[in-house]
């Protein structure tokens, strides 16, 4: 694999292809057993080769993981992933909040604010938040 600066790569395998018009929502079963959706565009998911069974890992940038103390109902974020606070590393502003997931982990960009607001240590439960659109897949 080569090197790259999004730390967040999750593996897992395609479970369903849905093709639209110019996009195609993609449902992957990461390794850990949490289901996660990928909105791609078409050309991608072509150029992939993707289909039901293929291996792929989920790039997800850390300031595109958002984060609540628990599930959230009545919003369009598709993929909600539960796991806890591995650890915490604030600056001045920012934090940047590990999370342990089944089978993984996720790096989250916040604010030092909202670490505080949400009263976040090691240990807290946590629900990783992700646009199906801020998702994008690799293949090896």
């Amino acid at each position: 694999m080569s090197s790259m600066s999004i730390r967040n790569q999750l593996p897992g395998t395609v479970t369903a292809v849905t093709p639209g018009r110019a996009m195609a929502t993609v449902k992957v079963r990461l390794d850990g057993g949490q289901d996660l959706t990928a909105a791609i565009t078409i050309d991608a998911a072509e150029a992939l080769g993707l289909a039901s069974g293929t291996p792929v890992r989920a790039l997800i940038k850390s300031t595109e993981v958002s984060l609540a103390t628990a599930q959230v109902s009545g919003v369009s974020i598709r993929n909600q992933l539960a796991g806890t606070v591995g650890d915490i590393a604030a600056g001045d502003a920012m934090a940047r909040v590990k999370v342990d997931l089944p089978g993984g982990e996720l790096t989250s960009a916040v604010t030092k604010e909202a670490v505080t607001d949400m009263g976040l240590s090691t240990g807290s439960p946590v629900v990783a938040l992700i646009k199906a659109t801020e998702v994008s897949l690799a293949t090896d």
